[in-house]
């Protein structure tokens, strides 16, 4: 699956729209997380903690997206953005979402 966060795909032709696609992810900070990242924020710096589940929530969202483009027949998928929110204190949901689109490599002479 290629993905871009920009509105096409260079070196390809963009064929078919298939619509939006997202994949959303609910992630809660664990009391054994909480407590690690309350001690690093003591220090100051980067709080590994709560860095590593931030990347972790990215990703699944990530691949719930891709999978959900995948689903509706796309190769690609553009304009792709992430959003976060908090549902309640310590529990966030992630949201990745882009354009799924059928995508061709662009032919010699193209402008695309």
């Amino acid at each position: 699956m290629i993905v871009s966060t920009t509105n096409d795909v260079a070196g390809f032709k963009i064929v078919r729209h298939l619509g939006l696609v997202r994949g959303i992810t609910v992630r809660s900070r664990s009391v054994v997380g909480n407590f690690v990242g309350g001690i690093q924020s003591i220090f100051g710096g980067q709080i590994s903690a709560y860095l590593e589940l931030a990347e972790h929530a990215r990703q699944e969202a990530f691949d719930h997206m891709c999978a959900h483009a995948g689903q509706a027949g796309a190769n690609a998928i553009i304009g792709m953005r992430y959003d976060a929110n908090d549902i309640m204190d310590g529990i966030t949901e992630v949201l990745a979402y882009g354009t799924a689109v059928w995508v061709e490599p662009a032919g010699e002479g193209s402008n695309a």
